[in-house]
């Protein structure tokens, strides 16, 4: 099974080896999405886990006990037709290409299965025409 799931770290907890855990402790493969991690900040990782459900909510719980906040991602991009200008700017930092240009017509294809609503496209879009749905 898969979770996508946000974690959020005290300032106390960024150096703490959560990946390394979760894959020893309990079988559980961290794939990270995103990271913003400095040392004496609050941190932040977007990242799919992966494993046994059971084992997978036992390392959330873990998570949880040592004051990390782990919330589910829940959302999916949403891209305005009508705002898009098909640049293609976005598909340079899509790491799924779930983001590409048609090779005939150029125009912006998305492909929703291959998203991981990492939200990189978001920042990159010059007219604003990509968002995230909640």
């Amino acid at each position: 099974m898969k979770k996508r799931v946000t974690l959020t770290f005290p300032k106390r907890a960024v150096q703490m080896p959560v990946t390394y855990v979760l894959a020893k402790e309990f079988n559980v493969a961290a794939n990270i999405i995103r990271a913003q991690v400095a040392p004496n900040q609050i941190g932040k990782l977007v990242v799919e886990l992966a494993g046994d459900i059971d084992q997978l909510d036992a390392a959330i719980e873990w998570m949880r006990s040592r004051h990390v906040n782990v919330s589910y991602t829940l959302g999916e991009i949403a891209i305005d037709e009508d705002v898009c200008v098909h640049c293609g700017l976005c598909t340079g930092v899509c790491p799924t290409e779930a983001l590409t240009l048609h090779p005939e017509t150029y125009k912006l294809t998305f492909t929703r299965s291959r998203c991981i609503v990492c939200e990189q496209c978001i920042p990159t879009c010059p007219v604003q025409a990509i968002s995230t749905n909640l």
